[in-house]
């Protein structure tokens, strides 16, 4: 699998002219590795994920999945968003397998994998239950689920741990992180958590603020397995520094087109 995103550029169009979001973004993500793209508020990072998903079109460059352009959503890149998005009145077998239900996947084949991928998040025990009954760490790993279902050649992931408490944000992160080394799926999230971004990727973009651009992209080296208490560690740190650094450099002003 190769994801490439090359030379794009976004903006909107406003009263006071057009509004440069994102500026000549560079990225890629290869088979079995865990990207992450950094970034403040208002750095247009979750505008580059729904374009990477083909929920929105670049005003100019291109993305590619395996050399083919990315021109609307497709089966290959799976989306997992902050809010759960999950349909309250299906229960969670029928939630993780309704967009294999929408493919015209057998039933036979949909039941099959709706088993599989519960109990790869550790869900099996809840398939008749409905999202109302489940905690948000487990509203997002049925999310999760439902994503992975469909079998795609990337995750896509828009800050899935955004709206969880602190605690439960932790142990969502180690879920994934195990979740990954386990599927071996290749993934990119974007988050504006910086020890979130570290602990979980293997490489790391950090963004400028609007317009968004790549303003480094970050190699991390760290053990394959972590725990929480890598964080502790000094390199870790240091790469925290480095990166909070960087987000603190004064953007660039002018971001209206005349």
């Amino acid at each position: 699998m190769h994801l490439e995103v090359s030379h794009l550029y976004k903006h909107f169009s406003t009263r006071q002219g057009k509004l440069l979001v994102l500026k000549d973004i560079n990225l890629h993500v290869e088979t079995g590795q865990f990207v992450c793209a950094v970034g403040a508020s208002g750095s247009g990072k979750t505008t580059l994920l729904r374009m990477v998903a083909g929920l929105d079109m670049p005003t100019s460059g291109k993305i590619t999945v395996d050399g083919q352009p990315v021109i609307g959503p497709g089966a290959d890149r799976g989306m997992v968003f902050q809010s759960y998005t999950l349909y309250p009145w299906l229960t969670v077998a029928k939630n993780v397998g309704f967009g294999l239900k929408l493919q015209g996947v057998a039933q036979s084949l949909r039941a099959k994998r709706v088993a599989e991928y519960l109990d790869v998040v550790g869900l099996s025990q809840f398939a008749d239950a409905y999202p109302r009954e489940l905690s948000g760490g487990m509203k997002q790993r049925v999310a999760i689920a439902r994503a992975l279902a469909s079998q795609p050649k990337v995750l896509l992931m828009d800050e899935p741990f955004g709206a969880l408490d602190v605690q439960t944000k932790e142990t969502m992160q180690q879920f994934l992180l195990d979740l990954w080394r386990r599927t071996g799926t290749s993934i990119l999230m974007i988050t504006h958590d910086v020890e979130e971004a570290i602990f979980l990727s293997q490489r790391i973009y950090v963004l400028t603020a609007r317009p968004g651009s790549v303003q480094r992209e970050m190699l991390i080296d760290l053990p394959a397995e972590r725990t929480y208490t890598i964080k502790r560690q000094s390199l870790f740190q240091d790469y925290r520094d480095e990166i909070m650094d960087l987000l603190r450099e004064k953007p660039e002003l002018k971001s209206v087109l005349d």
